[in-house]
């Protein structure tokens, strides 16, 4: 084989593989329309890191996109928070910034849910969490995440 020849077929790959991923990252007009619910944006947040820091930061997206997209009423936002991340929202152990960032995004309309299994197996029912939390409408946080993806959730992960 010539160095062309494999020149050319590697670059006929690249394009391949480049079409794909375009196809992939651009949703469908039936996606778009469904990332929409009664002329929301539908979003989906999702924390699961132990760090501190990132869930301050994932707390001050969803503050800010609440703002870019004009204010509560044109945004259905959910946040998913399991595993690692949910001892960060013990009440009794919380951060008071975390806290007040947290509290700032429900009194915006966000919509909190911690992971039925990660309140298990931590043993953190919902009475010893920051207020606001409930539990996650299917007891794995990952297939709720799934399901709300499929109902047109656009999906960030700070």
């Amino acid at each position: 084989m010539s160095i062309t020849y494999i020149s050319e077929r590697v670059s006929i790959t690249v394009l391949a593989l480049l079409a794909m991923a375009a196809f992939i990252a651009h949703p469908t007009p039936a996606q778009a329309h469904e990332s929409f619910s009664e002329g929301k944006v539908k979003v989906l947040y999702h924390v699961d890191s132990k760090d501190p820091a990132v869930a301050k930061y994932a707390m001050a997206l969803i503050n800010k996109h609440i703002e870019a997209e004009g204010g509560p009423d044109k945004i259905d936002l959910k946040l998913v928070v399991h595993g690692p991340a949910l001892p960060l929202f013990d009440k009794e152990t919380i951060d008071p910034e975390l806290k007040k960032k947290f509290q700032l995004i429900l009194d915006k309309g966000a919509q909190a849910e911690m992971c039925q299994v990660s309140m298990k197996l931590f043993d953190k029912p919902l009475d010893k969490l920051a207020k606001g939390f409930k539990p996650t409408a299917h007891p794995v946080a990952v297939k709720r995440i799934a399901d709300l993806q499929r109902e047109g959730y656009i999906y960030i992960k700070p």
